[in-house]
């Protein structure tokens, strides 16, 4: 069967088409503007490709609880043309087919699960470092809901010793996202992450905060790998500096076989930047059953 995946982003719709088994068949990007201007391309689309399912994964915070009259919608998002807008009830509407809903990053915990770097694992997490922060949590072979979903790139930190910088988070100031996200590498040295590569003060720093945040979820959810996915991981050299801050941070107090190697414990994404759209497929697949 023809399966539809949606990864609605911040600033991007990533659509495609596909199968049960992550194969993606067709994609398309289209510019995340208002509504009435995304809308209509993104359901031509997929009328256009006669799916049977659709899976979304969506930028949030999101309402997942099916027993809500706002089940679907995306809620409080600084995204203003998004705000309270019925994002599951339109595409419903419009293509008559079952449709699943979750965050950005609980999909592509979930194509990871399923296709990628934790196949076979019952815990898991995956981390986007990008332009913001994201987590997915992947427990007991399914995705992380309770209350709301995880927003574990809000959590408070302490700061570098070093570090004078007051956070970009409109929230929280210096939360993960604040101190750690893109655009805070931006603020903080005066230029993209991407050109930042030879200042090695960068990457100590963004090590310490990203190792920090990967300790506390160690120490909270106990995931038997953690995956670390966004453009600012497009910096290789960070992994081993976040290995070695983890280590330090930790300082023995947890001992399992899965820390023994944290080669393999802390593990870039397996899956080319594509683990958003395939877990959405395997969230259209989900809808069906």
């Amino acid at each position: 069967m023809r399966l539809g995946a949606l990864e609605a982003g911040g600033t991007k719709m990533v659509c495609a088409i596909g199968d049960e088994n992550g194969m993606i068949l067709d994609k398309i990007s289209i510019p995340t503007m208002t509504p009435s201007d995304s809308m209509p391309e993104m359901i031509r689309y997929f009328k256009e490709n006669n799916i049977g399912a659709l899976g979304i994964g969506s930028f949030g915070p999101i309402d997942l609880h099916k027993d809500s009259p706002t089940y679907g919608y995306i809620t409080s998002t600084p995204k203003k043309s998004w705000e309270n807008y019925d994002l599951v009830g339109n595409f419903a509407k419009e293509l008559q087919c079952p449709i699943a809903f979750d965050t950005d990053t609980n999909a592509a915990a979930l194509g990871e699960a399923y296709f990628g770097a934790t196949k076979g694992m019952d815990c898991s997490m995956y981390i986007t470092i990008g332009t913001g922060i994201g987590v997915g949590i992947f427990v007991d072979n399914k995705l992380l809901h309770g209350m709301l979903h995880p927003e574990a790139g809000h959590i408070i930190m302490a700061k570098h010793p070093s570090d004078t910088y007051n956070g970009k988070c409109p929230f929280h100031g210096t939360c993960f996202e604040g101190l750690a996200a893109g655009p805070a590498i931006e603020e903080r040295f005066g230029a993209k992450a991407d050109t930042l590569s030879d200042r090695a003060e960068v990457w100590e720093m963004e090590a310490f905060y990203i190792a920090q945040a990967l300790m506390n979820y160690t120490l909270t959810i106990s995931p038997k790998r953690i995956v670390l996915g966004g453009g600012v991981m497009h910096q290789k050299q960070l992994f081993p500096l976040i290995r070695k801050q983890f280590a330090n941070m930790l300082n023995g107090y947890v001992k399992t076989k899965e820390l023994e190697d944290l080669d393999r414990f802390i593990v870039p994404s397996a899956l080319q930047d594509n683990q958003g759209i395939m877990g959405c497929l395997k969230l259209a697949e989900q809808s069906l059953l």
